[in-house]
């Protein structure tokens, strides 16, 4: 293997014509890198969250607890395959597989590094660069949801479906705002393709250019992996385990897997559109004659952006409760979708600006302006709406304090220092002796 000393920037052509053992090659390291990624989050995230608890962790399994991922997938496998006598066979069945197959589907597009040898072959780190590769990730995050929305259904239970209800609204409305996020991107780099994109990063990364949509693209991604604070379709609190409730074994593990799977799927979307793909960070990037971004540093790169996003995963997860419903989609609709659609328009106007001899507002001046009119949209659009609905005086709180709050002026009665006896209830008496009873006292009225 040998180095290439610039990156190409025609992939698709590489791509064409690697041979079939190399392809079989690329699925089988791409499918073996998913599961390994799989296995080392799941010990990742137990032992940050325990960090961040003051906890060990698992460290009894393997050097550091490395194997006990390992241990519960096995596990896993042995345990016994139950299935609801009122659930549907065939769907309950391909559900978690309709879950897990797009999940290693998006994976196929991601551009892991630029142009090497491979057994003397000139080909890219990369499986296939097709030029919609940005809509077949989206494409196969939506699909996916699918196998969560049918595992409910088909489970014959009330939580599953209504963990599978709550996935589909959540999906419909954080799909949109990843959608929307993306479009700045594609206006930039004028591509769809996916390597396209990563060699506009080039110079500057679109994380400085477009930070409101990364910023945004962050948000729906979490929303879009059901992950804490947005896991409100398996809020075991409220619906026992959600949408897999009635699952076990192996089909519980490819759930688990799909989740997983997803999570590095969006953070390596991200790096890809805004984070410069395989390039090297700025200092490296400008010594050694681009050095850094040749052969297989690209890997070593990307690698090294994804697993600080899939950290912010697991810091969010450790830090912050789960979100009301009601506030969930009120983020998704309400801010995320026409901050997304304002950001959109002033990119446009930006290009437009910047392409012509009319531009007298300089480069600072516009950020500066793009800044002040994000602001106050999110100021109009967050804080406003939620002070009137304070201030309305038509609007009748049903608990006082306003859901889920109990009122703050409630008087708890204090309880009796001694205990009272309680007078029993007479007998009742018979019809005759009632009668004889009341007759002599009637008398006696009668003669007062």
């Amino acid at each position: 293997m040998r180095y290439i000393s610039a990156p190409s920037p025609n992939t698709g052509q590489l791509l064409a014509g690697d041979p079939l053992w190399l392809v079989i090659v690329k699925t089988l390291v791409i499918f073996v890198f998913l599961v390994v990624m799989t296995l080392f989050m799941i010990w990742f995230e137990r032992r940050v969250v325990a960090r961040m608890q003051h906890r060990p962790g698992p460290n009894r399994v393997g050097p550091a607890g490395l194997l006990q991922s390992l241990a519960d997938g096995l596990k896993l496998a042995f345990k016994e395959d139950i299935r609801p006598v009122l659930a549907d066979k065939w769907v309950f069945f391909l559900a978690p597989v309709i879950s897990a197959v797009p999940a290693f589907l998006a994976f196929s597009v991601m551009p892991f590094g630029g142009e090497v040898n491979i057994f003397g072959y000139d080909t890219a780190i990369q499986l296939a660069d097709l030029p919609v590769g940005v809509l077949v990730v989206l494409a196969c995050s939506s699909v996916g949801v699918y196998g969560i929305v049918l595992s409910g259904w088909s489970s014959g239970s009330p939580y599953p479906l209504l963990g599978a209800l709550r996935s589909a609204a959540q999906v419909i409305s954080y799909e949109i705002a990843m959608g929307l996020s993306i479009v700045g991107v594609i206006l930039l780099s004028h591509s769809l393709s996916t390597a396209e994109i990563v060699n506009s990063q080039q110079g500057l990364w679109y994380v400085i250019t477009l930070l409101p949509s990364f910023l945004i693209y962050l948000v729906s991604m979490v929303g879009e992996t059901n992950r804490a604070p947005f896991d409100l379709a398996e809020a075991e609190s409220e619906l026992v385990g959600g949408f897999h409730t009635e699952y076990s074994s192996l089909k519980f593990a490819l759930f688990f897997l799909a989740e997983y799977i997803n999570m590095v799927t969006v953070s390596a979307f991200a790096t890809t559109l805004f984070l410069g793909g395989w390039h090297s960070p700025f200092p490296l990037n400008l010594i050694a004659d681009g050095y850094f971004d040749t052969g297989w540093w690209g890997p070593l790169w990307f690698v090294g952006k994804m697993m600080v996003l899939l950290f912010v995963f697991v810091w969010l997860r450790g830090t912050l409760p789960r979100m009301r419903y009601d506030q969930f989609m009120r983020l998704g609709w309400k801010v995320l979708v026409p901050v997304s659609l304002v950001w959109i328009v002033l990119v446009v106007c930006i290009r437009a600006l910047a392409g012509s001899q009319a531009d007298s507002f300089g480069t600072v001046g516009r950020i500066v302006l793009i800044a002040i009119i994000i602001l106050g949209i999110l100021v109009v659009v967050a804080l406003i709406p939620e002070r009137k609905q304070a201030s309305d005086p038509d609007r009748v709180m049903v608990t006082g304090g306003g859901y889920p709050l109990p009122p703050l002026d409630l008087k708890v009665p204090k309880a009796p220092k001694r205990r009272q006896a309680v007078a029993k209830p007479a007998a009742p008496q018979e019809p005759a002796a009632v009668a004889a009873s009341s007759t002599p006292k009637e008398a006696s009225d009668g003669d007062s």
